[in-house]
């Protein structure tokens, strides 16, 4: 068999498993997948996922590395199992679960067909029975002839026959699928026998593998344990060797600490021997300490009277300074009254004020900053110029470049990005500064023949034009253009950033962006087309009258053949500047021409403009710029350091002054710190002099900054140097500024304390002295020298601060700061003066004392202290050795004893603690030692207590006893403190006894004794200081058991919101018995008084949130009492009404400033009224509106005299309340209540009060805390009680609740459960709310009985629960009606005319009560359609009175009654008119309804039944019989015909109305009653003026009495609105025939606004039966 026959079996199965895919491999699947899968395992398909473990445990397999627990191991013959044969068998398993899955669902599909069947059988047999019985009822009903039951029988048994159709129809279905279930459950069958011998094999299999599995395991399990013996062994030895490592640790540790010991006691020997040693040498110079203290108290004395008199100084300049901030606050205040009497809003103009000195303040800092950033860029240049010219310098193998070189341009470039960072005109001395750095930087990189070249060849235009325009010809005419563009290209690739400034600056100088862009044969054109040479135009130095000649080249440097055309020079320079230019025509490029600017100045001023001239490509222009002669004036250093040299020395230092401008100034030196006008010049006696010292600062601040940029232009000081100034310089701009900024008070101290400054300078610098050259003239470009000398005399520093003055205005003054140092001796000590600070007794501290040395030898120092000082205080070294130019350190020991005092009486102060000792350097080969200071502050280190002993008194065992200390710290250190080894009935607070102590500070510490056994106490407590020192303070105390007991002597509330409450129970407790059990002695006699029950009584605090329930009482012995606390944390009364005057306050200051605001605005107003009056134009009417309404405003605010007028429940206390509890945070009370217990009760019978002893009383600590409430109510005022006041019975009245939570978190509200019989309900559902959400809760109040009602309502949130009470009143509702009830009738009215009838209402009850008008006609109950109608007609109603409750309708579909109003609510005692109005639209006697009048809770009050009838003429005829039955009909009016009198009717017009009246006479005991009817005629009153009265007529009434009929009357008129009874009255005539019946008709004519004839139709008959 092929491998296709073998897998068609398979397929089949697979098919026939449907949806769940089952399929099944065998060996022929597994052989026929691929030859290659018995020999390679690679070649192995992927197992499912299911299966996935097999592979793991595989891997697991391979990883022992032994084949003995190999599950894929045939245990029968030994050989290994393949993987995917294992894989195979786990396959087979699940498939074959899988068909026996699908088997089990086959059998019971079948099964469940079979009994589908069965039912199905079942339900045609029941249904062939009912059909039968129906055909069996229905031939009975047809012999009965009962027609109905027939029809009926017959559609039954229609629908069984249908549904019996469909039982067989669904039978069928069944038997089909049950065929197909049964053959698919064979089929599976025959699958299921197939695989049989393949289960076996998977069986066999399977129990083949779970026996490889456990020997798998068990190999594991002996492999484990081997492992676990060999980690035992590794361990234990491990920890042996471990062991050894460790004794011999010990041994050498041992070893290291006995030669330890062997060390310090040789250094203990050599120590002992060093200290006597230096014992001695202190002895020794003991004497020369003294000696040197006396001088150093002297020293001290003189220290402190100049501290003394720096302090009145400075309290002299505190008492200014504090008399004119109140002078300035007195001007403010007057300035304040001065704005507000002319009507201007003073506050708004202070502010202002103060805005505009915040904005100039800033300004003035910007433009410090700016100046700042400045000196940095220019800084930065200056080192890329000095970098440029070092390459320079190096590239001696280039050409010298010439005076057209780039290098200049620097200069140019430097100014330019000045002229940027400075947005404001530059200044003459700013201008200078530029021309200042240019030109230092252009002499540095040997450049300065280039200006000297300028003033020669003008010099030569001043003698003659001719010859310099000679010499200017001879050169070539085109000799420097290539080398330019050369040089132009090298400098663009050396320095790329000054190119992009050079070409961007003719267009800048010129005030103008001239940067062209234009593309000319595909090349981008920027910049002007001609180049300048000159570049600016410059007459520099120039002088008024003189004549000066330039000659400028220009190049054409565009892509193209360009021209040039002169337009002229600027509008200001036309007078003083002319052009010789000859247009040359077209240039190509690179050409160039010439021209010639003349200048002749007229004015002595500087000048700048433009040349303008036009081209074919743009427009450009050349600068000019033209300046007269300055000063130009600067040192190339303003700081000069001497350094350190040694007394009796000459040094002298050079300051060289430069001009470098073209004028001549006179100057002098001030040595002078603190210049003023008057002196900032020479020789000026014209200027100005300024008033104010700010002037002087912002001169001074200029100096500063043309000495900081002079010193950077020499190029001669290092760059921390130049940094270092900078920095100064800018921060005494800051300091300058700052002084000015405070106002001209401050700024006159400053200059005062500057003066004082200055002559304190000048004492320093009198070792510093200037040369002889203190004054003179210094001319154009020249420099002189001048001289300080140092000469000095004495150690310290000296500084000397000097100006040079000039008498140039524009030339401001330099300062020059010289400092020098001067040394006596080469050894000193570095800090000569030593302080401890302040020290403590019998402390050990220690300072380091550096020696220095200058001298170029080493030097031996000896240390020497005073012999008083020697038991306190040493050096170590004593001696030592200090090397060339070295530092030698040594240390110093201090240990003050308590004996100092006595043992240094000259060195120390004992009031006030202060130690100074002068020390002693010896240095060997110098004469003169070296002096310096120790001074420190010594002081105790004690803690004292107020008193020796605390007595705590007598106390019970239940209470806490507080006893309260004072500890004060007697050092003038802090000091650290702790209660320690405490008993444990001994507390000490605050934060459990410890603490720091400040400096002289006393602490009250509170002690809280709190014992449990009676007895008597005496203990000592002991108070550690941070240096380990103890106080030791006695205590004792007397503790007695009170007979009553508290369960909890502490209640802790938690955290209660502000409205809500906490509840706890305690227990109080009598613990005696009948025995006694007190140890105190008694009388015998009370005896007695044990058994007899103790009194108890709680006293709350007054107006506090606690109440105690039950507060007194008695107690038996052994009884016990349950004693309910509540805490409801509350807003006090005084609180609200503070608040409450505070909020009046606030919105009385709002609305004054508010009316000052409307009151300036209205003065604004008036201003513009007359410019639009003179206009024509009227004023606006504003601002008298706005008084008008501010009128009522202001009267409104009345204000409170006092917290006391303002009462609860008034608004302002509502708010107040809200306030408060808005802006509640916390609240944390402690409340002790007392519990007095009494001693004995008294005989009834007596007058003796009962004892109460102190000892017995009980304390109860309630703590409170209390928050803010997470729900507050902000409805109803505030108030969680809702009153719905009295409500009728039945009635249900609704009112809205709402909450706000005010917390940060989110509430899920709950509330409580009402009572579901009772009259209150909760209508909507309560949600979760967010923070600043609100909630409303609808409330509804609906009483059934006439009591009071009171439940509450509980809102409860995570946090809190907000309790609402809801109260309320039933009323049983009294209301009557004017009208009986019954029958309203309207009577006749015209068609389309209506009538109306009143009646009242009367509520005789105490509550508003709410009605309801019903009509019948207009019920929603009401049948539609007229099915009530049907149903009266098809009654069987045989009463012709009978009328139903809606009759007839209008045709237009209103309603025929109406009801005014239909609804509403009678006030207690009030009544209500109720109108009901008749309105037909057409013509008949059956118009009626029913109205019924009912109150809110369905209590009727009354029903009447309204009738009316409508006529369509003014006369009309009412009675007799019911001809028709009292309703229209539901056909169309049909025409009925005339019956054929002609005797008795006559031929009119119009048809007759037909009337029956039927008259009984009764017969009784031989005695005829006669028969009496009335029919009434009646004449409608109608509003249309043509309706007028009627008549009428009975005819043939002579025939009617021949038959006994009597008519009275027989005729009549009718005047409108009334009516008339016509009485019929019959009497059997003689010849009467007993039951016959007399009939005749009579015809009655109505005479109104038409005729109307009535057939009336007289039937008579005798009766004999009653009634």
């Amino acid at each position: 068999m092929d491998v296709e026959d073998r897998e068609s079996p398979f397929d089949v199965a697979s098919e026939s498993c449907g949806q769940l895919g089952v399929h099944l491999s065998t060996d022929e699947d597994s052989e026929g997948d691929g030859p290659g899968q018995e020999t390679s395992s690679d070649d192995e398909p992927a197992l499912p996922p299911d299966l996935a473990w097999l592979e793991d445990l595989y891997e697991e397999d391979d990883d022992d590395g032994d084949g003995d627990g190999n599950p894929s191991v045939v245990a029968d013959n030994g050989e290994k199992r393949s993987y995917a044969a294992t894989a195979r068998m786990f396959k087979l398993r699940r498939n074959l679960d899988q068909l026996d899955c699908f088997h089990r669902q086959k059998e019971h599909d079948v099964l469940k067909a079979r009994e589908e069947l069965k039912l199905c059988h079942q339900n045609i047999e029941s249904l062939v029975e009912q059909r039968d019985d129906v055909e069996n009822e229905i031939e009975r009903q047809k012999a009965a002839e009962n027609s109905v039951a027939v029809f009926r029988l017959r559609s039954q048994h229609k629908h069984l026959c249908q549904r019996l159709q469909s039982e067989e129809e669904l039978e069928g279905h069944i038997n089909t699928d049950l065929k197909q279930q049964e053959l698919e459950l064979n089929e599976v069958a025959v699958e299921l026998g197939r695989f049989s011998s393949l289960r076996q094999e998977v069986q066999e299999e399977e129990r083949v593998f779970q026996l490889m599995k456990a020997q798998k395991a068990a190999t594991r399990i002996q492999q484990e344990r081997k492992a676990s013996q060999n980690l035992q062994l590794k361990m234990q030895h491990l920890r042996d060797k471990q062991a050894a490592m460790l004794m011999k640790a010990v041994n050498e540790r041992q070893k290291n600490i006995e030669a330890g010991q062997a060390n310090r006691r040789m250094a203990a020997k050599h120590l002992k021997e060093t200290i006597k040693r230096m014992h001695q040498q202190e002895a020794e110079k003991e004497q020369q300490n003294r000696e040197l203290l006396e001088k150093r108290i002297q020293a001290v004395k003189s220290l402190k009277s100049n501290i003394a008199a720096t302090q009145e100084s400075l309290r002299v300049q505190q008492r200014k300074a504090k008399a004119n901030t109140q002078k300035k606050e007195q001007q403010q205040r007057q300035l304040r009254e001065s704005l507000q009497a002319q009507g201007i809003n003073s506050i708004k103009h202070m502010y202002q004020q103060k805005q505009l000195e915040e904005i100039k303040r800033k300004q003035e800092e910007f433009a410090e900053r700016q100046k700042s950033k400045r000196v940095e860029i220019a800084a930065k240049i200056l080192e890329e110029e000095q970098l440029v010219n070092r390459r320079k310098r190096h590239q001696a193998v280039l050409p010298k470049p010439s005076t057209t070189d780039s290098f200049p341009s620097l200069g140019r470039v430097r100014e330019k990005l000045l002229h940027y960072l400075d947005p404001s005109p530059p200044s003459a001395t700013e201008e200078r500064a530029t021309i200042q750095l240019r030109e230092v930087s252009d002499s540095s990189s040997s450049s300065s023949a280039s200006s000297d070249a300028e003033d020669l060849e003008e010099t030569m235009h001043q003698e003659g034009g001719h010859q310099s325009l000679t010499e200017s010809l001879a050169e070539p005419e085109f000799s420097g253009l290539w080398d330019q563009n050369s040089k132009k290209l090298q400098d663009e690739k050396a320095m790329s950033v000054q190119t992009e400034v050079k070409q961007e600056q003719p267009a800048m100088a010129s005030g103008k962006l001239n940067v062209i862009v234009k593309k000319v044969h595909g090349k981008e054109l920027k910049g002007p087309p001609f180049l300048s040479k000159p570049e600016i135009i410059i007459f520099k130095d120039f002088e008024v009258g003189k004549m000066y000649k330039k000659k400028i080249v220009l190049t054409n440097i565009s892509y193209v053949t360009n021209h040039c055309k002169l337009l002229g020079v600027s509008t200001h320079l036309k007078d003083f500047i002319s052009i010789n230019f000859e247009p040359p025509g077209s240039l190509s490029a690179g050409m160039s021409c010439e021209m010639q600017a003349v200048f002749q100045p007229m004015i002595n001023e500087d000048l700048e403009g433009e040349v303008q001239f036009a081209s074919a490509v743009a427009p450009f222009s050349v600068p000019v710029r033209c300046t007269t002669k300055k000063c130009d004036l600067e040192v190339d250093s303003q700081f000069v350091d001497f350094g350190l040299h040694v007394v009796g020395q000459t040094i002298s230092r050079t300051v060289t002054l430069t001009n470098k401008g073209a004028l001549a100034t006179l100057f002098s030196l001030d040595t002078s710190s603190c210049l003023s006008p008057e002196s900032s010049h020479v020789q000026v006696p014209t200027q100005v002099s300024a008033n104010t010292c700010q002037e002087i600062s912002s001169e001074n601040t200029t100096s500063e900054n043309q000495r900081s940029s002079a010193s950077i232009g020499t190029g001669e000081l290092q760059p921390q140097q130049e940094s270092q100034e900078l920095s100064e310089a800018l921060q005494q701009e800051q300091s300058v500024s700052e002084a000015s900024a405070t106002g001209p008070e401050a700024v006159l101290e400053a200059c005062v304390s500057t003066d004082v400054d200055a002559h304190m300078d000048h004492s320093d610098g009198g070792d510093i002295s200037l040369g002889n050259v203190r004054e003179g003239q210094i001319g154009p470009f020249e420099s002189i020298k001048l001289e300080v000398v140092f000469t000095p005399t004495i150690p310290g520093e000296a500084k000397l601060d000097f100006h040079i003055k000039f008498s140039d205005i524009t030339s401001k003054p330099i300062p020059i700061q010289v400092r020098a140092v001067a040394v006596s001796v080469p050894v000193w000590v570095v800090q000569p003066s030593i302080d401890l600070k302040i020290c403590m007794f019998d402390r050990l501290y220690q300072d380091s004392i550096m020696v220095q040395s200058r001298a170029k030898t080493a030097l031996k120092l000896t240390f020497e202290v005073c012999p008083e000082m020697r038991k306190h205080m040493e050096i170590l070294p004593k001696t030592g050795f200090i090397q060339a130019q070295s530092s030698f350190n040594a240390q110093l020991k201090f240990l003050p004893r308590c004996s100092l005092s006595k043992d240094a009486k000259k060195f120390f102060d004992s009031d006030t603690g202060v130690l100074e000792v002068p020390m002693t350097v010896q240095v060997a080969g110098q004469v003169k030692p070296v002096h310096f200071t120790v001074q420190a502050v010594v002081t105790s280190s004690d803690l004292q207590f107020d008193r020796t002993e605390a007595d705590f008194g007598c106390c019970s065992i239940y209470q806490k006893v507080i006893s309260s200390i004072r500890l004060t710290n007697l050092s003038l250190l802090p000091q650290d403190f702790g209660f320690l080894r405490l008993p444990e009935f001994i507390e000490v607070q605050p934060n459990d006894g410890f603490g720091t102590l400040l400096p002289q500070e006393t602490l009250e510490i509170d002690l809280i004794f709190c014992a449990h056994k009676a007895k008597e106490y005496s203990f000592q407590i002991s108070c550690k200081s941070g240096i380990n020192r103890d106080f030791h303070l006695s205590c004792r105390a007397v503790v007695v058991s009170p007979p009553l007991e508290l369960s909890h002597s502490l209640v802790q509330f938690g955290a209660t919101a502000v409205g809500d409450h906490s509840t706890t129970i305690i227990s109080l407790i009598n613990r005696e018995t009948n025995q006694n059990q007190s140890k105190q002695p008694i009388d015998p006699e009370d005896a007695m008084t044990l058994v007899a029950p103790r009194l108890f009584s709680f006293l709350p605090p007054k107006d506090s949130d606690i109440s105690i329930a039950p507060s007194a009482g008695a107690l038996l012995p052994g009884e016990r009492c349950l004693v309910q606390v509540t805490f409801r944390p509350r807003l006090l009364d005084q609180e609200i009404k503070e608040e409450a005057l505070r909020l009046f306050h606030r919105a009385k200051l709002l609305r004054e400033k508010e009316l000052e605001r409307n009151t300036y605005t209205e003065k604004e107003t008036k201003k513009e009224v007359p410019v639009k009056t003179n206009r024509g134009k009227k004023a606006p009417a504003i601002p008298n509106n706005s008084k008008v309404l501010d009128g009522p405003k202001t009267e409104q605010l009345t204000e409170p005299s006092n917290a006391a007028n303002i009462q609860p429940g008034s608004e302002q206390y509502e708010d107040a309340r809200a306030s408060l509890l808005y802006s509640f945070t916390q609240r944390y009370r402690e409340y002790t209540v007392p519990c007095f217990v009494s001693d004995r009760i008294p005989p009834e019978d007596g007058q003796e009060q009962p004892a109460w002893s102190p000892f017995n009383t009980l304390d109860l600590q309630l703590q409170c805390p209390a928050v803010q409430p997470a729900l507050v109510v902000i409805s109803n005022n505030g108030h969680n009680i809702i009153d719905f006041h009295q409500v009728a019975v039945g009635e249900k009245v609704i009112k809205r609740l709402t909450v706000q939570n005010i917390s940060k978190e989110s509430l899920d509200l709950r509330s409580s459960v009402l009572d579901v019989h009772g009259a209150f309900s909760l209508l909507n559902a309560l949600r979760c709310i967010k923070p600043g959400d609100k909630h409303t809760l609808v409330l509804a109040f609906s009483p059934c009985l006439e009591e009071k009602y009171c439940e509450t309502l509980e809102v409860r949130s995570q946090k809190m629960t907000l309790r609402m009470t809801l109260c309320g009143e039933g009323v049983v509702p009294a209301v009557t009606c004017s009208h009986p009830g019954g029958v309203l009738d309207f009577g006749y009215v015209l068609e389309r005319e209506s009538t109306a009838q009143v009646f009242k209402l009367q509520n005789s009850s105490v509550v508003a009560v709410g009605f309801r008008v019903q009509l019948a006609s207009l019920s929603p109950t009401r049948p539609q359609g007229g099915a009530d109608r049907v149903a009266f007609l098809l009654g069987s109603n045989t009463d012709s009175q009978v009328q139903p409750t809606v009759g007839t309708q209008n045709y237009s579909g209103l309603s025929v009654f109406s009801v005014v109003p239909v609804e509403g609510s009678i006030a207690p005692g009030q009544s209500q008119d109720i109108t009901v109005t008749f309105q037909p639209d057409h013509p008949s006697v059956n118009y009626s309804d029913r109205l019924t009048i009912e109150l809110m809770n369905k209590s009727k009050v009354c029903m009447m039944d309204l009738k009316g009838a409508a006529s369509s003429h003014n006369m009309y005829l009412y009675g007799g019989d019911l001809l028709t039955v009292p309703v229209e009909s539901l056909l169309p009016p049909l025409i009925a015909s005339q019956p054929q009198l002609a005797a008795e009717s006559e031929v009119t017009e119009k048809p007759t109305i037909p009337v029956l009246v039927t008259l009984r006479a009764k017969y009784n005991a031989g005695t005829i009653t006669p028969a009496v009817r009335e029919l009434q005629v009646g004449c409608i009153r109608s509003t249309q003026p043509s309706k007028k009265s009627g008549e009428f007529l009975w005819d043939n009434v002579a025939s009617l009495q021949q038959q006994g009929f009597s008519v009275e009357p027989g005729k009549g008129t009718m005047e409108a609105g009334h009516k008339r009874t016509i009485t019929i009255k019959w009497t059997p005539y003689s010849g009467y025939k007993p039951y016959e019946v007399v009939q005749t008709c009579v015809p009655v004519t109505l005479k109104g606004d038409e005729t109307n004839v009535y057939r009336v139709t007289l039937i008579a008959l005798v009766s004999t039966t009653a009634d």
